[in-house]
């Protein structure tokens, strides 16, 4: 490869416009750029998706690469890898970003074996060495117990970023960019996966990764009558509804709405814990969130070790009144 120099985002896509977590890939990234003094350029592929380079421009892209090919229809490891392997190799980027998305974590670690270097994956923070110009990559270790910073000396330096740890970029519709049409180069033979079929699971109301304010409830809430109760409190503060592993297990909540290191990854504006321990599993998904409150009748439980505030009480009074003196507040 030639001279390393500027940084480029793996954009994503969902129902015709850029996904959030791509908005937070290129608001990061643009920051990254400006302190390095370098280009940013985002990486569009798949199929019909030529129409979102405005948008990429206008979120900070410097240039935006178009690969548009009816093979690139769907995610698969066979198709996107050597495209975007064929793509770094030609650019040369200081840094490459991806969101920690289902895309972006199978495609960062094989993309960097294929270009013989590292990929740091989940990172809540990233900043530029002024020194060496290195990027400094912070992730949590130990199940979200603590942080560490890691930095690679081989470019690029691929990385993948946590969804809503970083500010999304802003839309100015008044930025220029250059778009830049590249050819996929694949043979139809060489994509071996096929997606035969996708069922998509409806989720009524808010998403949990979008909400936010999200209800989450635990063990100790005991069944699926007392997530009703959950539900509606989160309903009052226009939220989602979460839970940890235990409730998800044991068929109280849908799985889909399971927080925590096997589940989903959130950084809500406030999260209310309820009945639930705070294990390191279940803290790995919800360490972002810029508030939490905790509600536990056991004051040693761990939640409150994370928690802004707390309450230690018994849920089954705490909860009906905090709901009562919601709906009280919001009536008028």
């Amino acid at each position: 490869m030639a001279e390393s120099s500027g940084v480029m985002a793996y954009a994503e896509a969902s129902k015709d416009k850029l996904t959030t977590t791509t908005r937070e890939l290129l608001g990061i990234g643009r920051n990254l750029a400006n302190e390095l003094g370098e280009p940013l350029c985002a990486v569009l592929a798949g199929d019909g998706v030529s129409s979102l380079a405005d948008e990429a421009i206008s979120l900070g892209a410097d240039r935006v690469y178009v690969i548009d090919d009816p093979l690139l229809k769907e995610y698969l490891s066979d198709s996107f890898t050597p495209v975007m392997e064929r793509l770094a190799a030609e650019v040369s980027p200081r840094i490459i970003l991806l969101g920690q998305t289902d895309a972006g974590r199978d495609l960062a670690p094989r993309l960097a074996f294929r270009l013989k270097t590292a990929a740091t994956l989940d990172c809540v923070d990233l900043t530029i060495d002024a020194a060496s110009k290195r990027l400094q990559a912070t992730r949590p270790v130990y199940g979200g117990n603590a942080l560490a910073t890691f930095t690679t000396e081989t470019d690029p330096q691929i990385v993948t970023i946590r969804v809503k740890a970083f500010s999304a970029a802003t839309a100015d519709a008044s930025r220029k960019g250059e778009v830049i049409k590249a050819e996929a180069g694949l043979e139809p033979a060489a994509v071996r996966t096929k997606v035969l079929d996708r069922i998509v699971e409806e989720v009524e109301g808010l998403k949990l990764e979008d909400a936010a304010v999200v209800v989450s409830g635990g063990r100790g809430i005991g069944g699926a009558e007392g997530f009703k109760q959950l539900e509606e409190l989160a309903h009052l503060l226009k939220g989602a509804l979460g839970a940890s592993r235990p409730p998800c297990d044991n068929g109280w909540v849908s799985e889909l709405l399971q927080i925590g290191i096997t589940g989903k990854i959130i950084a809500p504006d406030l999260y209310l814990a309820v009945a639930l321990s705070g294990s390191s599993q279940h803290l790995s998904g919800c360490s972002g969130s810029k508030n939490i409150v905790a509600i536990n009748k056991d004051p040693e439980a761990n939640i409150f070790q994370a928690a802004t505030y707390g309450v230690v009480g018994d849920w089954k009074k705490v909860v009906p009144a905090l709901t009562e003196k919601i709906r009280e507040l919001t009536s008028g």
